[in-house]
């Protein structure tokens, strides 16, 4: 159970805001239908995977209290207690949400922010959703766990662009031995078959050691590396990769979440409570 709470962790702590593009409603759960491609099928999203263990917990609830818990909470729920089991901070979780019956991949491949993002677009992006700069480089700790396919950064490693438009060199915001160790796991720009650390030596731990590697120009994403260019970021990163502020990163961390769970909540009559997260009722 530990490792199946992780893994769905993983992908909410990675896409969590870009999944909210109508707002916390488990929009993200559905799945395709003959009409309409769903976001969760939209390329942004490929790497998600948890989906069987929410839907196990989803039909846990439903047996002893059916129609009463949204899995737009479970999802909420899950991603807090898979960061407690990862030895991460706890925060309290405000219940009473209600699940979307609209999910669209067009949105999600317009809308998501891309992990080759700069500060200036993520930022615009996080203020849509009532979210500011602190929390942008906060809730960018989450690559504290996880994994990601190297398809997500390996532009990164061959498709850079040097002095009279040279093609192939590394990105000069990584780290060229970091680089190097990454190119020997990710042969070409889409080389599925392989799964790099974004927190290397502490990837299944929550902690602060990501900002740690930022700081020295390991960040796995150009948008993990851009937080290096915004002077409010670089200095909260520095700050946290000194290793003397975890609990106040642990704190930031939690008021962060709290945050993002309340972006365009379904409450009332709104939505519906699905029997099943991955279609509406």
């Amino acid at each position: 159970m530990r490792r199946e709470i992780a893994s769905v962790y993983t992908y909410i702590s990675m896409h969590a805001t870009q999944n909210k593009l109508q707002g916390c409603d488990a929009s993200v759960l559905l799945e395709s239908t003959d009409d309409n491609v769903a976001e969760k099928d939209a390329k942004p999203n490929k790497s998600l995977r948890g989906f069987s263990s929410v839907e196990r917990v989803k039909a846990k609830l439903e047996a002893a209290c059916p129609g009463i818990v949204s899995c737009a909470d479970v999802l909420t729920l899950m991603s807090r207690d898979a960061v407690v089991l990862a030895n991460g901070p706890f925060w309290p979780v405000a219940l009473g949400r209600r699940d979307g019956r609209v999910s669209s991949a067009t949105e999600a491949s317009n809308e998501l922010p891309p992990t080759s993002g700069d500060v200036p677009l993520l930022a615009k992006i996080f203020a849509s959703k009532g979210l500011d700069l602190k929390d942008l480089v906060v809730l960018s700790g989450a690559h504290t766990l996880g994994t990601a396919h190297c398809p997500s950064f390996a532009d990164r490693l061959y498709n850079g662009t040097g002095e009279n438009g040279a093609y192939g060199l590394v990105d000069p915001s990584l780290d060229s031995e970091y680089a190097d160790k990454l190119r020997l796991k990710c042969k070409s720009l889409d080389d599925r078959t392989m799964l790099s650390e974004m927190d290397p030596g502490s990837f299944k731990t929550f902690d602060t050691s990501y900002y740690r590697h930022v700081a020295k120009r390991r960040g796995l994403f150009r948008s993990d590396a851009a937080l290096l260019f915004d002077a409010t970021t670089k200095d909260y990163v520095q700050r946290i990769a000194t290793g003397k502020f975890d609990g106040e990163f642990f704190r930031d961390f939690s008021e962060s979440m709290i945050k993002m769970g309340d972006v365009g909540v379904l409450t009332g009559a709104e939505g519906e409570i699905r029997k099943k997260c991955y279609a509406p009722n």
